[in-house]
């Protein structure tokens, strides 16, 4: 027995975010914590990073998309929803995979915050010098 709705799934991981991402066919509706695009990303940069793997597919208009995205800040939650959206395409029709790739928007970016060392005040930074 076929469930109704087909749903793909995909997560996306950047910095200390993670978003669950759900796609189904439908008319374009982009819902991010229970919440519209506009309303939860207010910068232009972060909206264009979400909608990135739609527009290379011209999928916007053909799919809705519900995310679930938690922790880090925005940058990171707009990165993360990104590479899942991208994933869930991916598994929602293969055929689309060729232009997410050529994107690059089906690769993870790894750059983590570095951890700080002991005797030094951050990751790299030393105490301040004194002469007296």
């Amino acid at each position: 027995m076929a469930t109704a709705t087909a749903d793909s799934l995909g997560t996306g991981r950047r910095k200390t975010s993670v978003a669950r991402v759900r796609i189904r066919a439908g008319a374009g509706k982009i819902t991010i914590n229970e919440r519209p695009l506009d309303d939860f990303f207010r910068n232009v940069k972060d909206r264009a990073a979400v909608l990135a793997p739609l527009e290379a597919t011209g999928q916007v208009e053909a799919v809705d998309v519900i995310i679930d995205v938690k922790g880090g800040g925005m940058t990171g939650q707009s990165g993360a929803c990104k590479l899942g959206i991208a994933r869930a395409l991916k598994r929602f029709n293969g055929e689309l995979e060729a232009p997410l790739r050529q994107g690059s928007l089906l690769t993870r970016d790894g750059r983590m915050k570095e951890r700080k060392k002991y005797g030094l005040r951050g990751a790299r930074r030393g105490t301040q010098f004194s002469k007296r």
